[in-house]
């Protein structure tokens, strides 16, 4: 097995996970002095209304990478909702829906890209030559997969689920993408597509040349604390304990006066052994600014109730403007289409250029 293959099959170790925060820490210093040598993927599967954990997890760094002036594109992987369901559900709808939550939060369609799977044919051709490149036991060794597996419950693989991590590859290296953020758990599937790049250049006399057929992603890794639905649990769109980002302020002060907390009324942020009054001080904190034990020793005896208040108002004033800009787009599904097709157009102009370079890198290009 070689080095690579190695790193792929098995968890980050703390080592790595070192060297890969020192890396991104030097990859955001170089952002500052010229961004225009980044171009960032990223991107949500439509299954449902994204909320606060996207918001703060992903939807700010994007706009605040976008206002730094990477080049950003946004992919709804319209295509991965098929990958563990047996349908697509209402896709119309969630992929307007989506379209509409990162334009209400900043993604400016004129500097950045926002495009779907099933209108860039060139990007689902490339799974053919890459999956060549791939072996069944590496995919089943990816962690997302083996979880998936475990999460069955009997029920057979889907071979769009056992190559999933493959289709991800695909989404990163036709745009050409060298920069891609992620978590630390996401980190595997992007080594998949390092090693993806890497084996189709050696493979097809590329590799010694000075311009290769893909750039080499590197992470930008997320350090955005994960949130915690109202019930305690990670915020989860299938658990529907989430804060949407379109709900109106009314239903989010009803959703927030049912969250989880315990039993002692005086409030203190201790995340390690109060966990669920930790997270309503840590998103009363992201919407307001203030420091969560600031937050916390002014609610002092004050109990739950006073907790959730706080934070209830904290979370809606914060959404407010957000959200009336959200309703403003989804009334005009006109734009959103015309944004969508726009972000389609420059998509498939590039994918179409990666498919011939590919081509004729296997001398398939008759």
């Amino acid at each position: 097995m070689s080095h690579q293959d190695a790193d792929l099959a098995a968890t980050f170790s703390q080592a790595s996970l070192a060297r890969t925060r020192q890396r991104s820490a030097e990859i955001d210093a170089e952002i500052t002095k010229d961004p225009s040598r980044f171009r960032v993927l990223t991107g949500d599967r439509p299954t449902g209304k994204l909320h606060l954990g996207h918001y703060f997890g992903t939807l700010a760094n994007r706009v605040k990478l976008q206002d730094r002036g990477v080049d950003t594109w946004v992919l709804v992987a319209d295509y991965q909702v098929i990958t563990d369901r047996d349908g697509v559900g209402p896709i119309r709808e969630r992929v307007l829906s989506l379209v509409a939550d990162y334009l209400a939060c900043g993604i400016d369609p004129d500097r950045s890209t926002i495009f779907h799977h099933s209108a860039v044919p060139a990007l689902n051709q490339l799974l053919l030559p890459f999956l060549s490149l791939v072996t069944e036991s590496e995919l089943h060794r990816n962690p997302t997969v083996k979880a998936e597996l475990e999460a069955t419950d009997g029920r057979a693989m889907s071979g769009l689920l056992l190559t999933y991590p493959v289709h991800q590859a695909a989404d990163i290296l036709f745009c050409r993408a060298n920069l891609v953020p992620v978590g630390k758990d996401q980190l595997p599937h992007l080594e998949q597509a390092r090693v993806i790049a890497n084996r189709f250049d050696k493979r097809y006399g590329r590799a010694d040349q000075d311009r290769p057929v893909f750039r080499r992603p590197e992470a930008l890794l997320s350090e955005a604390a994960a949130l915690l639905g109202t019930d305690g649990y990670k915020m989860s769109k299938s658990r529907r304990n989430t804060i949407e980002l379109g709900m109106d302020a009314d239903t989010t002060a009803k959703v927030l006066k049912k969250a989880v907390t315990d039993s002692d009324r005086h409030i203190t942020y201790d995340p390690e052994n109060r966990p669920e009054v930790a997270n309503l001080l840590l998103i009363a904190s992201l919407c307001s600014g203030e420091d969560p034990a600031a937050l916390a020793a002014q609610i002092g005896d004050g109990g739950g109730g006073k907790l959730k208040a706080v934070t209830t108002e904290a979370v809606n004033e914060f959404l407010a403007p957000i959200r009336a800009r959200r309703a403003e787009l989804i009334a005009d599904e006109g734009y959103l289409l015309k944004v969508l097709a726009a972000g389609n157009a420059r998509a498939n102009e590039v994918a179409d250029q990666t498919l011939a370079d590919v081509r004729t890198a296997m001398n398939m290009d008759y």
